[in-house]
């Protein structure tokens, strides 16, 4: 089986290294601005009808050797599919984010974790009706103490 993933974008991020950027996106107010590319553009029309998307990104400089992570939460170690690790096989990045502005193929968005030029693989409108599990929970997660 054979297949890649073409970038449709990057991602302008205040944060320029790892280090910098918040566990959670959720929980950061910085604005960022997401720049797709040219021959992706006519993708975006109606997207300013959405107030989130789900933005889903290709986390280039993650090692994608681990498959053990101790995640910010907690003190114990964790499969890496069982936690939010940019380091994994397939590090594949995902956020809800709120759309606050469109300029023809340029976002204004607020809700990233990312670091500044991570490629962009997708964008998909966020729907609580459809996104939305109620009462979902991570067990390890919620027994930690950290």
């Amino acid at each position: 089986m054979q297949f890649f993933v073409k970038p449709i974008g990057i991602i302008r991020s205040p944060f320029k290294d790892p280090e910098s950027a918040p566990n959670q996106g959720r929980f950061c107010d910085e604005i960022f601005e997401i720049e797709i590319f040219p021959e992706f553009a006519e993708g975006l029309k109606d997207l300013e009808t959405c107030t989130h998307l789900i933005v889903l990104y290709w986390l280039d400089r993650a090692n994608r050797d681990l498959l053990i992570a101790i995640p910010p939460h907690d003190n114990k170690e964790h499969g890496v599919f069982a936690t939010r690790s940019p380091n994994r096989p397939n590090p594949i990045g995902f956020s809800v984010v709120e759309l606050l502005e469109r300029k023809g193929r340029f976002l204004k968005v607020k809700g990233l974790d990312a670091i500044d030029n991570t490629p962009v693989i997708d964008l998909k409108p966020y729907s609580s009706a459809l996104d939305c599990v109620e009462n979902a929970k991570i067990g390890w997660f919620e027994d930690s103490k950290v």
